[in-house]
This record gives structure tokens, C-alpha cells and sequence, in this order.
């Protein structure tokens, strides 16, 4: 399905990339929220972000000031010009967001896994002309961003943006929430008109990852940044580690590198031709590495073995990563790239299981044609 789309169009702010939305991650006080906001306007930044409504982990936690928030985002608008942007989680969020003259609203990790408050949602924004940014959903599934999109498309929203903030992971040590960026990029495959926003605040979960993480953003063609920036960031009543003070989002974003798509030339596109190539051959590569698996597997069912050798596939997993590494690439990225080769080689291996065995006649498959029975197999 596609997304019928039109530009963001904030008023007052240039259509240009970085688009950068900044503040606390939590309206605390009107005396915070004050001070915040007129540091980050100062410094030229034009969409102030900050939570109203906290959804927390546990219960006990500070959950957001709520509607008694709301004035003080008008006040921000009203004396530094800067559009607001908050998130909701419920209809009752939205109706009160929407009177409060909120300009852009943005749906959570949280609530984006959930299809039936993305639905409560849409409803709520139906007939209403405010952009709305999605985050993606907390686990690493295209497919419910996609569908949180589309739910708020089919409810007439046509400002749309999507917010990627990486994807929660029991096992990451650097990373809050590693980026995996092959997902927005994938996103941004399918849907090219739809604007993607980086938050390395939440991805990173530290400040001093907020300015690499931003840097990779632009590297990788993000259209914005969502930073949390904070007037006192150690004594934030949330997310303390991952808030920086606005003049540190100054200094960060005056050394960022933006680089623009630009007309291919004559050199990059010999480049692409040779990529082209390359990728021909490694099909034909894997073409006749399949037909070899199906001869092993041939074999197999003529000496009453399984198709799966997990000794075997553990050997070629730890060679091919050990070469990997050698070669200057990521063992992971190798371990990956053969993990899915043998997924394919055993299927194509239980459909050759599936046939009949062959007779045993002259120019027949036999026993005796493979030699003594293998130690191992793919």
C-alpha cells in the first residue's frame, strides 16, 4: 500500500534538512520549560519538543504534569514564535493537545506496537490537519511502523513523518536502543516522500553519543534530528543521561556535516556499473553453490542422513567469520550473510528429500557415485 503524502510545511521554518526539533524530555516546571525554550530559540532552533504525558516503564515514576503543561507550551509559543510538539498516547491526549494549539504531535514506541491505539488515535486526529510523527515501535518490526502509518493516513492525515529512535535489544552494550539502521533506510525504500527523523537521544541514551549518532543520520540521507536538550540536564526529572544543554546542541549541530543527494557523475556511475557487475557474479556464485547443495543432499537421502550437519555448519560459520575479519569486514556481517545462504541450501535440500529416490540403473544417481559416506554436511 502506498501513503498519499504532503509536505510537513511548518510554517516560519525553511524546508531544508536538518529539520531540528528540540527540548526537555519532560515539562517539569513552567520556569524550566521557560528558560529551555528561550536558549533553544536564541540559538536558532524553531520546534520546541517536551513531554506532557510520560508513559513509564514502572509505576512511582514521574508520568508528566499533564494538561497543567499545556499553558506553558502556549507561552512558549507565544513569546519565542517556535512550534510545539508533544506526544500522545490517547484520544483524550490528542482532544487536549489539539485545543492547547500544539503544532505537531507525535505517537510513541510504546503506543505504535499497539494497533488498536494507533486506531483510537487516527480516529481522533479524522478530519484535522496537524503533522503527526510516528517512532517506530519498540521491537525491530517494519511492518507495525508501516501499519501505524497507514492507520494514520486512512484517517485523512497527510502531514505524516516518521521518528526512528532504535530499537530496544536485551543484549546491547553501547546503544539505549541500537539504531539498526537498515530499517528506516528500508522505510525510506518503500515510501520516499515520507520525511524520517532521527532521535539519537533515545538511541543512544547518553549525551556523548547524541553528536555521532546525529552525524550518522546525515551520512545515511535522515531528512531530521529530535534531540532532548535540558536547561539543568543532571537534575532532569527523566532521561537525565541522554539531555544536553542547549548550547552543547549549538555546538553539536554547527560541526555537523550535511550532505545532499546530488546529480550522479560520469565517475560514481562507472562505480555503480562495476557494483553491478559484482553482484551478477556473486549470483552466479550462489547459483552453483545451491546446485552443489542439492548434490550433497542427493547423497544424503541415499545414505539415510539429515539434511542439517550442525557440526559442519558451525565450522563453516566460525571459517567464513575468521575470513570475514581478515578481509575487513564485520565476523557479525559474515555470520549473517551465511546464516541466510544455509537457510536457503537446506531448503532447497528438504525439496530435493521430498523426491522420489532415484533407480539405480545406468546413468543414475547411486550410492557409489559419491564415495564413502561424509563425516559431515552442509
Amino acid at each position: 500500500m502506498e501513503l498519499e503524502l504532503l509536505p510537513l510545511a511548518l510554517p516560519g521554518i525553511e524546508d531544508k534538512r536538518p529539520l531540528v526539533i528540540a527540548g526537555p524530555c519532560s515539562a517539569e516546571t513552567e520556569e524550566q520549560v521557560m528558560s529551555t525554550a528561550r536558549e533553544l530559540s536564541k540559538n536558532g532552533i524553531h520546534v520546541f519538543r517536551a513531554g506532557i504525558w510520560k508513559p513509564r516503564t514502572k509505576p512511582g515514576g514521574f508520568e508528566g504534569k499533564g494538561v497543567e503543561a499545556l499553558p506553558w507550551m502556549q507561552r512558549v509559543k507565544a513569546e519565542t514564535g517556535m512550534l510545539t510538539a508533544t506526544e500522545v498516547a490517547t484520544p483524550e491526549h490528542v482532544e487536549a493537545a489539539l485545543a492547547a494549539g500544539i503544532d505537531i504531535l507525535w505517537v510513541g514506541a510504546r503506543t505504535t506496537a499497539n494497533p488498536f491505539s494507533v486506531q483510537a488515535i487516527a480516529d481522533a486526529l479524522r478530519g484535522t490537519d496537524v503533522p503527526v510523527l510516528v517512532k517506530n515501535p519498540v521491537n525491530p518490526d517494519i511492518e507495525l511502523w508501516t501499519g501505524a502509518l497507514l492507520r494514520l493516513n486512512n484517517a485523512g492525515i497527510r502531514r505524516l513523518g516518521a521518528i526512528h529512535r532504535g530499537f530496544s535489544s536485551v543484549d546491547s552494550k553501547l546503544y539505549r536502543n541500537p539504531p539498526m539502521w537498515h530499517l528506516p533506510i528500508e522505510l525510506k525504500r518503500r515510501f520516499p516522500a515520507l520525511p524520517i527523523i532521527t532521535d539519537p537521544s533515545h538511541m543512544g541514551g547518553r549525551r556523548d553519543l547524541i553528536a555521532p549518532l546525529s552525524q550518522q543520520a546525515m551520512d545515511l540521507g535522515m531528512d531530521g534530528l529530535m534531540i532532548e536538550s535540558h536547561c539543568n540536564p543532571d537534575s532532569a526529572w527523566s532521561d537525565a543521561k541522554q539531555q544536553v544543554l542547549p548550547e552543547v546542541l549549538d555546538f553539536i549541530l554547527d560541526r555537523l556535516v550535511v550532505r545532499d543527494e546530488v546529480e550522479v557523475t560520469e565517475s560514481i556511475s562507472q562505480l555503480r556499473k562495476q557494483i553491478d557487475e559484482l553482484d551478477n557474479t556473486l549470483m552466479d556464485l550462489l547459483t552453483k553453490r545451491m546446485r552443489v547443495s542439492r548434490e550433497i543432499a542427493e547423497y544424503k537421502k541415499l545414505h539415510n542422513m539429515t539434511v542439517v550437519q550442525t557440526t559442519r555448519y558451525s565450522e563453516i560459520l566460525d571459517k567464513r567469520a575468521t575470513q570475514g575479519s581478515l578481509c575487513g569486514m564485520s565476523p557479525d556481517f559474515v555470520r549473517d550473510i551465511y546464516e541466510h545462504i544455509h537457510e536457503e541450501s537446506v531448503r532447497q535440500q528438504l525439496e530435493v528429500m521430498k523426491t522420489p529416490s532415484p533407480v539405480h540403473s545406468v546413468g543414475t544417481l547411486n550410492s557409489s557415485a559419491f564415495g564413502p559416506p561424509l563425516k559431515g554436511g552442509e
